[in-house]
């Protein structure tokens, strides 16, 4: 690659390093936005692409079409957190983090790894963004969450070199992330700059544990956070992404990680809103990130870099250290040779039916009946006439449907009652008039980490709704998707954890109560609640599926 680099000039160097983001959904060459990208492809040459939401032949044509455009190959990466289905609709849908390590077989995370790479490299994507490496051992952390595959370092270390072998052996490069760790947090890193005042011993022997595993394990790429370590940086409080002593004292001399660093996100207010977008890019290379993730202008970004080179606050050497990584990846990856995608075969890979009979068998290990004052096992041993409430945010709003079919498949009687964040008082008044009727009630809540939020719980109408129910007949709550949820109800003595509100979960949690077999042990406590570990083995019943 040492031509190529010197071919190219300073400005498509420093571009190398750019990647924005694109929308996946179907576009026209002619519309303003794909437009937009291509003038980010032919014009500016940015090193890559980020792409996000559509369906899986939409995202693979709208690759190909920026491929043809750029003038060398494009390194082209999604968030591909549990799997493809985050970003392609009609990927196979997998429980959250947690919900894979509540199943107790790190083997499952190395399945998800070979299955997201191989319907990944069928778009045309070929770094994920994932797995994520923090230690949630913080319950009101707003956006890692189920994300994080446990709160305890040595179960998070274990399942993320299990998620990155299934990855990289299957040819999609692993970037693991939030470096050095996001989980003790209590502020989303979009709207704000968190702070975790930690010392290094404390780092040393929680947050970097996973990092330390999925290293060794071969991942290519490391994410920074937008984090402040004011213990490690001198009492200052600044982002990680642009601290040297982080990503290059800690990552790189210390964890002796040579790979591709990565920045998260730099139009995320903890980082764009103390610096701007020129110098949050150019602070993040001297730092010693590789690779720029969504600088909220490119092009500013591009002229700050080459304004910083030129009047030797970055040196040459230090610029071409990071594009001769990059040139090398997309060498080995095959991209020089060739870099598009066949549309046709799109199909033949991705949501094939061994994935999803896969994924069906880790959404059944995933279910952990986490506490039961009876009413699990009275729905499980005959059929009942229940009151089903749903509750769901944003692209969750529609939790409950397929288990609501599920469970009417096994027996049970089912009216289906719906609440949303919206909902006021004679919503819930009619809901509670509903209940009265129905001598069991099941709670299907769906509350998950969302970016620019900054919180994550019910609404407190529902919560006391849920409480009432309990003390007045049976009733158990079911979340697909934060587990802490159960912390704040205190009269709900049966709690279901299915972890994900897609239907391969939804019906593993109803075959759950219609007699399958329940094995999963939450891999975390719920304080005060429940503790790490907690999870009441159920073996199949008759009739059970």
């Amino acid at each position: 690659m040492a031509t190529l680099l010197d071919s190219l000039s300073l400005r498509d160097r420093v571009a190398q390093l750019i990647m924005p983001w694109v929308p996946g959904s179907y576009t026209a060459t002619d519309a303003p936005g794909f437009q937009r990208e291509l003038r980010w492809v032919d014009s500016l040459h940015v090193g890559g692409i980020i792409v996000s939401v559509g369906s899986p032949t939409d995202i693979a044509a709208r690759i190909n079409a920026l491929q043809r455009a750029a003038p060398l190959p494009l390194l082209i990466a999604s968030d591909f957190e549990s799997g493809t289905a985050i970003r392609l609709d009609g990927g196979t849908r997998f429980p959250t983090n947690m919900g894979v390590a509540a199943g107790g077989r790190d083997s499952d995370a190395r399945l998800i790894g070979r299955v997201t790479a191989e319907e990944g490299r069928a778009v045309g994507v070929h770094m994920a963004f994932a797995p994520a490496a923090d230690v949630n051992n913080n319950p009101a952390n707003p956006i890692i969450n189920t994300r994080s595959f446990s709160q305890d370092p040595d179960v998070t270390a274990r399942f993320t070199a299990a998620a990155v072998r299934g990855l990289e052996e299957n040819g999609m490069l692993a970037t693991i992330k939030h470096f050095p760790g996001h989980g003790d947090t209590e502020t989303d890193s979009h709207l704000a700059l968190p702070v975790i005042d930690a010392d290094w011993a404390r780092l040393d022997s929680l947050e970097l544990v996973p990092f330390r595993a999925g290293i060794k394990a071969g991942a290519t790429a490391v994410m920074s956070a937008h984090i402040a370590l004011p213990q490690l940086d001198s009492g200052r409080t600044r982002p990680a992404t642009v601290v040297p002593d982080v990503l290059t004292g800690i990552l790189r001399d210390s964890l002796g990680f040579d790979g591709l660093t990565v920045t998260d996100a730099l139009n995320m207010q903890g980082v764009v809103s103390l610096y701007g977008v020129g110098e949050a890019a150019v602070l993040a290379l001297l730092a010693g990130a590789d690779l720029l993730l969504m600088p909220a202008d490119a092009g500013e970004a591009i002229e700050a870099i080459v304004a910083a080179v030129e009047s030797g606050r970055v040196t040459e050497e230090r610029l071409n250290q990071s594009v001769r990584k990059l040139l090398d990846i997309k060498r080995d990856l095959g991209l020089f040779r060739d870099r598009l995608v066949p549309l046709d075969s799109v199909m033949d890979h991705v949501g094939r039916q061994e994935h999803v009979v896969a994924a069906e068998a880790i959404a059944a290990r995933s279910i952990v009946l986490a506490a039961d004052d009876g009413t699990a096992d009275s729905l499980r041993a005959a059929a009942r006439n229940v009151a089903l409430v749903q509750y769901g945010e944003g692209t969750a709003a529609t939790v409950g449907s397929a288990f609501a079919a599920e469970l009417r498949a096994g027996g049970h009687t089912v009216t289906t009652l719906r609440l949303h964040a919206e909902s006021g008082a004679a919503s819930y008044d009619s809901v509670r008039a509903e209940l009265k009727r129905h001598p069991y009630a099941l709670f299907a809540v769906a509350v998950r980490p969302v970016a620019w939020k900054g919180s994550i719980g019910l609404p407190e109408a529902l919560v006391a709704l849920i409480d009432s129910s309990a003390v007045a007949r049976p009733s158990m709550l079911v979340s697909f998707g934060s587990p802490y949820i159960y912390a704040g109800i205190p009269s709900v003595e049966s709690y279901l954890v299915a972890w994900a509100a897609n239907p391969l979960s939804e019906r593993a949690a109803a075959r759950a109560l219609t007699g399958a077999a329940i094995g999963g042990r939450l891999p975390t406590s719920i304080p005060p609640r429940l503790p790490f570990g907690a999870g009441l083995m159920r073996d199949s019943t008759a009739g059970g599926q």
